[in-house]
């Protein structure tokens, strides 16, 4: 497996210019043919901004993971966002 990171910390939607609380947001990806193809996916998706959204949470502004589903962890299967989950990118490539 390979790591993506994006490390978002100022977002220019839905105030352009003013910081956001965020953090490290961390992916994993099978470093194999179709996860290449994935990764590249996912990158066209973050560079049109579709990987983050801004969410209230207790009454701040926050980014957070957007619609696209990205696997955090190497373990725990699909009910903890990670593998083994045979079925993921195939959903993913379906949602990008």
């Amino acid at each position: 497996l390979f790591k993506m990171s994006y490390l978002c910390s100022k977002v220019g939607d839905p105030r352009p210019g003013q910081p956001y609380k965020g953090g490290n947001f961390c992916a994993f990806l099978p470093d194999n043919k179709e996860g290449l193809k994935t990764a590249k996916l996912l990158k066209k998706a973050f560079d049109c901004g579709l990987t983050f959204q801004i969410k209230s949470c207790d009454g701040e502004e926050r980014v957070t993971w957007g619609l696209i589903p990205h696997k955090t962890s190497l373990d725990g299967g699909q009910a903890r966002n990670g593998y083994p989950d045979a079925q993921y990118l195939h959903e993913v490539s379906t949602v990008l």
